[in-house]
């Protein structure tokens, strides 16, 4: 795996056009938005999101990426998505690390720094932009909804949670933790909830 590079990942927004939806990742994978720059972005978990957003017009995503999904080699190839109506974000900006080299989640000391506070807090306001019906803003995993919860009322959106998309976060998310149940069926079910969510 490459070395982690810590770098902050900006909020990725559609070239133009209004915004009617916002996703917030927990923060940048090691080996997806860590090494693209880009949220979601070759992320093992993020193929689940993309695929969604592809599925409901709000994302175009090149045919390259599909065959092998690494952030890596997705900026060493140039390949990046398109959003339409949708905009990008994680509740922590870098990948979490200690040593370089392993993933940690952030702390609450981390989500709730005034700078990464202040951060999302403009994300938003660039997101919902000149709007008079409330965001639709959806959290992925407890670490985001945690945080996003913790903003502004006078934000104005209406905010949605489904378990993090990482085979981690949907087993634990299951009944039962996913006793029984297969991880493909799990994710099958989740990408159809996220599509219910884009499609309004």
């Amino acid at each position: 795996m490459p070395r982690i590079q810590g770098h902050p990942v900006p909020a990725l927004f559609p070239a133009s056009g209004p915004v009617s939806v916002m996703l917030f990742g927990e923060a940048p994978g090691p080996r997806g938005a860590d090494q693209s720059g880009i949220p979601f972005w070759g992320d093992g978990a993020g193929i689940t999101v993309y695929r969604a957003l592809a599925f409901t017009g709000r994302a175009e995503v090149p045919e390259a990426a599909w065959m092998n999904w690494d952030g890596a080699r997705f900026k060493a190839l140039g390949l990046a998505p398109r959003l339409h109506g949708t905009a990008l974000s994680n509740a922590y900006p870098a990948c979490p690390t200690k040593d370089g080299e392993h993933f940690h989640a952030p702390s609450n000391r981390d989500l709730l720094a005034p700078a990464n506070l202040t951060r999302l807090a403009e994300e938003l306001t660039r997101a919902a932009g000149d709007r008079t019906s409330p965001l639709r803003v959806v959290a992925f995993g407890k670490r985001a909804e945690w945080v996003l919860r913790r903003l502004p009322e006078s934000l104005g959106f209406n905010l949605h949670a489904l378990p993090h998309p990482s085979a981690q976060g949907l087993l634990q998310g299951a009944p039962g933790k996913g006793k029984g149940l297969k991880l493909e069926d799990l994710r099958t079910a989740w990408m159809e909830s996220l599509q219910a969510l884009l499609a309004r």
